[in-house]
């Protein structure tokens, strides 16, 4: 009998402790949201090998901060379209691509100085492409590639901060192979 009451208490006070850590790691997640604007150079093939390969975008994300190190963020990324008028050698007309993309990114940050408002932030994560060309017909395809980059962040405030990140995304279609991303733009934590 004391055995077993010995080992309830330990399990209770076990079981105290891991609940008292898991509040103290839940205090330390801060959900944010932001924008981005990002300029983007897609490496098109195929078919859409003449149309216009850089994009100015625009950016939103949702995520959520667990800890100084590490967040997880989804996007939502507006491509937009671009034309491309052809040169009769090249088949005459006009060809139309357009881009979205959507997806999630896991960030790490490496803060720096004794004030840690500046960090160094590594991201890598999966996104989903949507594209669309328009030549003598229209032709949609989704794609999952995977991204990887790097930047910096600066926190401005406790609650803003500003962030700059140069990205590559592998996507292998047969339309669009690779992009290029800068891109910059505010963070809100609450």
């Amino acid at each position: 009998m004391k055995k077993t009451l010995l080992l309830a208490s330990v399990a209770c006070l076990v079981a105290a402790s891991a609940n008292a850590e898991m509040m103290n790691s839940m205090k330390e997640m801060k959900p944010y949201v932001g924008v981005d604007y990002a300029y983007t150079n897609l490496d098109l093939k195929g078919a859409a090998d003449h149309a216009k390969e850089n994009f100015n975008s625009a950016k939103v994300n949702a995520g959520v901060e667990m800890g100084k190190y590490a967040s997880l963020e989804a996007f939502y990324q507006f491509g937009g379209s671009r034309k491309a008028h052809l040169r009769d050698d090249q088949g005459g007309g006009t060809k139309k691509f357009k881009f979205n993309a959507y997806g999630l990114d896991m960030y790490g940050y490496m803060p720096l100085g004794c004030a840690q408002k500046f960090s160094l932030v590594g991201t890598a994560g999966l996104a989903v492409y949507d594209t669309e060309l328009k030549y003598n017909d229209k032709v949609s395809k989704s794609k999952v590639g995977y991204r990887v980059g790097g930047g910096a962040q600066y926190q401005l405030t406790d609650h803003v901060a500003a962030r700059v990140i140069g990205r590559y995304g592998y996507i292998g279609s047969r339309d669009l192979n690779h992009i290029a991303e800068v891109t910059a733009g505010l963070k809100y934590s609450f």
